[in-house]
């Protein structure tokens, strides 16, 4: 089991809140009306600290992830040596993520390089650039790591089940119901997936947005209070 700690961003949201009401009520003239709010700020940030604390994750490691310390063997003489092994990033969750993303996108151009299909090329494209974009983002902030959990254990290696299954059938060289009736649904099912995989990546950022927005309307009503602005104070 590994320990995860996610910040809690309502005490940010708080000291906002305080200081929109201050200024709305008490305009900013002087220093000490300056250092009043900064006070109460801190005073609000401890109270809703205390509300809504940090919270804690513990996750098992991923089934599918090789141990460590094996390499794959391709079989072919002709591949040219493999690169060293990337040093430990001293997080063994992170290692073992990085592990897969290495594995899950080999398997994905793999794929595509077998696929002929023009559109189904393109959509494998684009889950290889977004499944990219997605494990880097988590590799970077570990603490989302469970925001991509079912992705990692459900929605990643079903969708390689499923082209897998569209390329040994093509390869199959056999027209009848059963081969020509699941390729077709998951030629349907690809543009789904390849929507879904956009919106895992946009939710990795929810946190982001929300702080920024909040720094925002913080800036737009200061500026307004100051009379630096052509707006009024946004409630």
């Amino acid at each position: 089991m590994t320990t995860f700690k996610k910040n809690s961003v309502l005490p940010i949201y708080s000291i906002a809140v305080v200081w929109v009401l201050f200024t709305l009520f008490h305009p900013l003239y002087q220093v000490s009306d300056y250092v009043t709010v900064i006070l109460l700020s801190a005073l609000v940030f401890l109270v809703a600290k205390a509300i809504w604390p940090n919270e804690v994750y513990e996750i098992p490691a991923p089934e599918n992830a090789p141990p460590e310390g094996m390499e794959e063997d391709s079989g072919e003489d002709s591949q040219p040596e493999p690169e060293p092994a990337q040093a430990s990033t001293g997080d063994p969750k992170i290692d073992a993520l990085i592990q897969e993303k290495d594995r899950a996108l080999g398997e994905i151009r793999r794929l595509n390089d077998s696929i002929a299909d023009t559109k189904l090329t393109q959509q494998i494209n684009e889950l290889e650039q977004t499944t990219a974009k997605i494990l880097d983002h988590v590799i970077q902030q570990p603490e989302k790591l469970p925001q991509i959990w079912k992705f990692m254990n459900y929605y990643l290696p079903t969708t390689l089940k499923l082209l897998n299954a569209y390329d040994r059938m093509g390869a199959a060289g056999v027209e009848g119901e059963n081969i020509g009736g699941t390729m077709e649904r998951i030629e349907t099912m690809m543009e789904t997936i390849v929507s879904s995989f956009h919106k895992q990546l946009d939710a990795l950022f929810r946190d982001e947005a929300m702080d920024i927005a909040s720094d925002i309307t913080v800036m737009e009503n200061l500026l307004a209070q100051e009379g630096l602005s052509d707006e009024g104070p946004t409630l």
